[in-house]
Order: structure tokens, then sequence, then C-alpha cells
């Protein structure tokens, strides 16, 4: 492979920048730069300079070995001042070394990914960690780059390469020391894992809500203070409040951290009958928003009120402009608005309690593949070990779906576990 290198800190001005070297020639190349040989997991305190021996910075020096690096290959760290012009100046100087060239986008990981330092999901997990705003964010993301979901799945495969192992003993050493129903065995070990597999695909959609944020719509009629509500949540001016009815016309979104939850709140144009066109355009985009937000509160003006959508179980229904009648709540006096937030984080909270380690809708698909699967090894499983090749077809679909989850599944162990566990070799 090449050698490569790149910033692997913030562009922009900081205290610290680290440039990163991965490849075989990272440490010769490094020792070319500071004429001194680089230590492994020792840091070291050497000058850079150019090719006119002009000093380009003091740096700290950290070396990895094969194999004990993020990227599984050799690795050089150069800890410079975090001044763009050090950093342009130490890129320049490796981008003009012969054998090395600047990294792709998400080379490094990459990398780490083809050496077996990070499974896919892993992988993805880093992606989110990297991107996390808040500490629901961050603790899932944490929980998947730390490998939780392909130990996982390593244990589902484990049972799958046993109950294949068993049907496969059963159609090719039939006449071997070998147990004569192995159905029992296989339907449990299927049984045990098809249930944990579907019960991680229903926690999919929570995870995605955690990843891309909860929708809360705030709906109701013109002038009930759904701006003003907004402005409040915001803590700026955000949307425009007027006297005037169909001041909103277009959907507003201000997205905030409610106490480590990911929320964006939508402003939408007060529900009403008019003729005028584009307020009317702004409603119907205001209901179709309203109806696939993960949760409404609707500001009204009585308890009696007629609501434009149907109120759900989790919805919220809370009288506005409390300013004006004494109860409810007021965006512009802030009545009510901490009752309002603590319900709304319950609500998303208990929702975000169902979310488990497969995070992705790829996930999601790979599980409902292999669930699939075992559904339809047990099937064949009825009919005794007359079908037991379809059956152990069926496992090895299942096996290439957790495959597809976290590309960790050696099919060869199979072959591995029968004379491991039956003693068939001669």
């Amino acid at each position: 492979m090449d050698t490569i290198f790149a910033l692997a800190t913030a562009r922009g001005k900081a205290g610290v920048s680290i440039v990163r070297l991965s490849g075989p020639l990272a440490f010769e190349v490094a020792a070319v730069l500071t004429g001194r040989d680089i230590p492994v997991r020792k840091p070291l305190l050497v000058e850079l300079r150019d090719g006119n021996g002009g000093l380009i910075d003091q740096s700290l020096v950290l070396g990895f070995a094969e194999g004990a690096s993020f990227t599984g290959e050799r690795v050089v760290e150069f800890q410079v001042h975090g001044s763009p012009a050090i950093v342009s100046a130490l890129l320049k100087l490796l981008g003009d070394m012969d054998g090395v060239r600047l990294a792709e986008p998400g080379e490094f990981t990459r990398r780490a990914l083809e050496n077996g330092c990070l499974d896919l999901a892993q992988v993805e997990g880093l992606a989110d960690l990297i991107d996390a705003e808040t500490e629901a964010q961050r603790r899932q993301a944490v929980r998947v780059f730390s490998g939780a979901l392909g130990e996982k799945a390593e244990g589902w495969r484990r049972d799958l390469i046993r109950a294949a192992a068993l049907l496969e003993a059963t159609i090719d050493f039939a006449d071997e020391d070998v147990p004569v129903d192995v159905s029992p065995e296989v339907r449990a070990l299927t049984s045990g894992v098809r249930s944990e597999l579907d019960q991680m695909a229903e926690g999919v959609t929570a995870a995605e809500r955690i990843r891309d944020g909860f929708e809360v719509a705030i709906v109701g009629p013109p002038n009930i203070g759904k701006s003003t509500l907004l402005n409040t949540l915001a803590g700026r001016e955000a949307a425009i409040t007027s006297s005037v009815a169909g001041t909103t016309r277009d959907i507003i979104e201000v997205r905030m951290d409610l106490r480590g939850l990911p929320v964006t709140f939508l402003d939408t144009a007060g529900l009403r009958d008019t003729d005028d066109e584009v307020e009317s355009i702004g409603i119907d985009r205001a209901l179709r928003r309203a109806e696939i937000a993960d949760l409404r509160v609707f500001l009204v003006e009585s308890a009696d009120a007629v609501l434009p959508l149907k109120v759900l179980q989790d919805d919220i229904v809370v009288r506005g402009k409390a300013d004006q009648t004494g109860s409810g709540l007021s965006g512009l006096t802030g009545q009510g608005v901490p009752d309002l937030l603590a319900k709304v984080h319950a609500v998303l909270e208990h929702r975000a309690s169902g979310a488990g380690l497969a995070i992705r809708e790829r996930h999601r698909i790979a599980l409902h593949r292999a669930s699939g699967a075992l559904a339809g090894c047990d099937r064949e499983m009825l009919y005794g070990m007359d079908r037991a090749e379809i059956a152990a077809e069926e496992l090895r679909t299942a096996v290439r779906a957790l495959e597809s989850m976290i590309g960790r599944v050696d099919v060869e162990s199979v072959l591995d576990e029968i004379f491991a566990s039956f003693c068939l070799g001669k």
C-alpha cells in the first residue's frame, strides 16, 4: 500500500494540530524529516526543518508499530502548534517527498476496515461519533464504535454456525458417530437468534431518530402564539410575529439540544380556511409536515376547540396565550414553557430508550433478511432431515445477511465446527 498523510484534526487555528502519516514508509519518512530514528510509543520532541534547513516548528512525534495503530499499519503522528501556516508547510514538505501521497477522504478509516481493526458497523459508529452534537447521540455512537454490535453479531454467528454444523454433519457424515436427530438443538439455536434479531430490528427507528433528531411540530390556528413560542425556545427571533393572521407561510425550524436529545421544533402556518393561494399552500405544507412529525404540540384557544389533525397518544394539547387568559402556555411570558419542555422530553426520552445497537436502515434490512432466512430454516425443519440441505442453505443465507451488516463472517468456520465438535477428521 501507499504511504499516505493528512491533517487529522480540524482545519484552522488551534492549540495543537496533528498530521498523521500511515503506511510502510511512515518511519523512514519521519526519520528523514526529523533527522532522528522514531521510537515506538515513546513521544519524541524534535525540530522539523524544510529542505533549506529552516525551522518549521518544534513537534512532538509519536510512532505506532504495525498492528498497534488506528489503521493497523505503521503510523507516525506529528503534533505541531495549530497554526495554519505551520500545518501547510508540513503538508507541503510531506507532499514533496518520494513514496508518499495525500490521503483521500476517509482513507485512514478505510484502511482500518481493510486491516480488520474496525468492522463496518464501527466505521458507521465512528462517523456518527464525529457528528454527535448531543449527549444521546454521543452515547449511541460510542456503543456502536466500541464494537458492541459486532460482538452481538459474533454471538449470533457462533450459534448459526453451530446449527449449520449440525445439519451439515447430518448430511455429509450420516454414517459417522453423530447425533441422529439434531433438529431440537437446531430449532433452539435458530429461535433464540431470531428472537434477538427481531428485537434489535425494532429499535432501529428510535436509533435513527437519535442520530438524525426528533421533530416536534407546533400546530394551531393563526395568532395563537406558535411563532412566539418558537422564538422563546430558540432564544432569538427565528420567526416573524405579528397580530396579522397568516403571517407564517412556510415552515420554520429551530434545532436544539433538549436535555441531551436532538430536537427540531417546527413553527407551522396557522390552520384556517383561507382564499389566499400562498397561505393555502403554507397550510397544506404544515398539515403534511405535522402528520409525519414525531410529536405534535397543539396550541388551542379553548378546551373544546376543534383540532385539524387526529391527536395521537403522545401528542400534547395546551391552551395558548396564557398571558391574556391566565391559564395554559405563553411564549411571551414563558408561562408553562418549562412544563411543556419537560413533557416533550419525557415522551421522546421514552422512545429513545427503545434504541438498540443497530442504528441504520441498512442494519434493519440485514436483520430482517437474517430473521426471514431463519424462519425459512424452521419451516424446512418441520419436514424432517429429508429437507436438511434446504434448511442448511437458509442458515447460510442468514449468515450472509449478518456478513453484510458487519463484514466479519467466515463461512469456512462451518467446516471447522464440524471437525472440532464431532471429531470427524481421520
